[in-house]
């Protein structure tokens, strides 16, 4: 293989064959004829007037290819194989369930929700009739939270699993084969629930098993193990390792684990709100522009700041995006953003947190930092006047602590009511939200007449306190396992291990890798 790098224009990048014309000129070859091209990264560089995009690509002769890709699934038949049990069907689960059929293990998940398109109706609902189902929603269900709330792959860090291998995995099931390369790699939630059933009817095919709807509320141990599992419709299952891949809203787990004596601890999280700009304005901010080139992709931000010691923060940035209620308790208002897979609404969204650890919440119990979270949620419920309307206000007025006469347009579909975010924030994220604000609107001034950061037209809505989980499932750094209960893996972001769909599908599939190498300790 070699390596070759280069520079094109937005328009430029558009057409494969001046891709092809650059690898030649780089290369040094007369034609390609004879070799084979892939791109391994693809990034653009916004820093000057003039945007380039930046291309890596791999050139090899044909003979010598398959030797440079990556393998894909490879499935195996796991019907009569040692069962697996794993309590969650987001991306940890699957992709746990996946890595153990690979191994040869039998992946045998429960999820609580519903499987990915009946999930649909009830997103519908929440949306437009304020009706929350707790058992299926944005956050719960077949694919998880992020199957419905974006899909975005921004994890770069090889430290805790193969990249690669999660990219080609999700390009194997139907995914675009950009996200292998892209520096920012982003499915889109239009797109992704036929992957994730394409990932479930693998699973089954190669005889595992998905049971939905079909909730943990109980669990038995004996000699620092769960012997036994109580699931909702389906009674008492005896397992010999359970994998917790619950994702970060849960609360009802944390709350069982905590009444059976099981050690849970309190961690930092993050609670702000979300800022939607239109998507115009971030445009010219980003690339200096009036209009956007149309072969550049909509513009996102990244911001960050400390402010007396509180990092305050974008996150999960949405261009072309929308605002969604991602609430699974009723009276108690979460919100969350997400992009169709071509970003081409109107608006951009953002969350914009403030760091909260124990010290905010003055109480030593492990689940202090649930309480505080909850109570948010609930004010700004109660502050919206019900049905999942969200209390909301311009961002002008926010940092004047002025409610807002009119709100603007918004993608948020229950609809916004106008309410002073101070008295639904706790003060010390309103001020330092405040303080942060004010300082990335000096790092993103309009210019020449146009808005900057800081604009009458940008609305802060509340409340985003779902970023990570406010508790962690503690577990030793080789074992995988509890301290405690040796035969208890806890996973990913409800666990306290992952931030996103690529992070916590690599936690999975290294549980399962660890399962597997207990079972198998002299190799096969």
């Amino acid at each position: 293989m070699r390596e070759i790098e280069f520079a094109l224009s937005p328009a430029e990048a558009a057409d494969e064959k001046n891709i092809v014309a650059a690898i030649t000129a780089q290369s040094g070859l007369t034609s390609l004829n004879g070799w084979q091209w892939r791109i391994l990264r693809k990034s653009m560089d916004a820093r000057s007037k003039f945007i380039k995009i930046l291309f890596r690509v791999g050139i090899y002769q044909v003979q010598e290819i398959h030797s440079a890709q990556v393998p894909l699934f490879e499935s195996k038949n796991v019907s009569n194989a040692s069962p697996v049990h794993i309590i969650g069907a987001g991306p940890a689960g699957l992709f746990c369930a996946l890595q153990c059929i690979e191994l040869g293990l039998k992946p045998v998940l429960f999820e609580r929700g519903k499987n990915v398109r009946d999930r649909r109706r009830d997103l519908a609902k929440l949306n437009k009739e304020g009706i929350l189902n707790e058992e299926s929603n944005y956050c719960f269900g077949e694919g998880g939270a992020g199957t419905y709330s974006d899909g975005k792959l921004y994890t770069r860090s090889n430290k805790r699993g193969n990249i690669s291998k999660v990219l080609n995995w999700f390009h194997h099931f139907g995914a675009d084969q950009s996200i292998c390369y892209e520096a920012h790699p982003h499915i889109g939630t239009n797109k992704l629930p036929q992957i994730i059933e394409n990932m479930r009817d693998a699973i089954i095919e190669c005889g595992g098993e998905i049971h939905f709807e079909s909730k943990l509320i109980d669990l038995e141990t004996q000699f620092g193990q769960i012997r036994k599992i109580l699931i909702q419709q389906l009674g008492w299952v005896n397992i010999q390792q359970l994998i917790l891949a619950t994702g970060h809203s849960a609360h009802d787990i944390y709350e069982l684990l905590n009444q059976k004596n099981i050690f849970i601890e309190a961690k930092p999280f993050a609670l702000g709100v979300r800022i939607e700009h239109p998507q115009s304005i971030i445009d010219q901010l980003q690339y200096r522009c009036e209009i956007r080139d149309p072969y550049l992709p909509p513009a996102s931000y990244s911001l960050v700041e400390q402010i007396n010691g509180k990092g305050v923060f974008s996150f999960c940035m949405c261009p072309g995006g929308i605002i969604a209620p991602a609430s699974t308790r009723q009276g108690a208002l979460v919100v969350n953003g997400w992009s169709p897979s071509k970003r081409n609404n109107p608006y951009a969204n953002s969350g914009m947190v403030v760091g909260i650890d124990e010290k905010d919440f003055k109480d030593p119990h492990p689940l202090a930092g649930l309480k505080y979270q909850y109570t948010v949620e609930k004010k700004a419920f109660d502050a919206g006047g019900g049905k999942f309307v969200a209390p909301a206000q311009r961002m002008t007025d926010f940092l004047m602590n002025k409610q807002s006469s009119s709100l603007p347009a918004c993608s948020y579909i229950p609809g916004l009511q106008s309410v002073s975010l101070s008295e639904v924030l706790p003060k010390i994220v309103n001020d330092a939200l405040v303080q942060g604000l004010k300082l990335f609107g000096q790092k993103l001034q309009g210019k020449f007449g146009r808005p900057g950061y800081l604009t009458h037209e940008a609305v802060l809505v509340a409340t985003e306190s779902r970023t990570s989980s406010p508790v962690r499932i503690p577990r030793h750094q080789d074992e995988l396992t509890h301290p405690q209960i040796t035969n208890l893996y806890p996973c990913a972001e409800g666990a306290g291990y992952a931030g996103g769909i690529v992070s916590a599908a690599m936690d999975g599939m290294r549980i399962a890798e660890k399962i597997y190498a207990n079972l198998h300790p002299f190799g096969d």
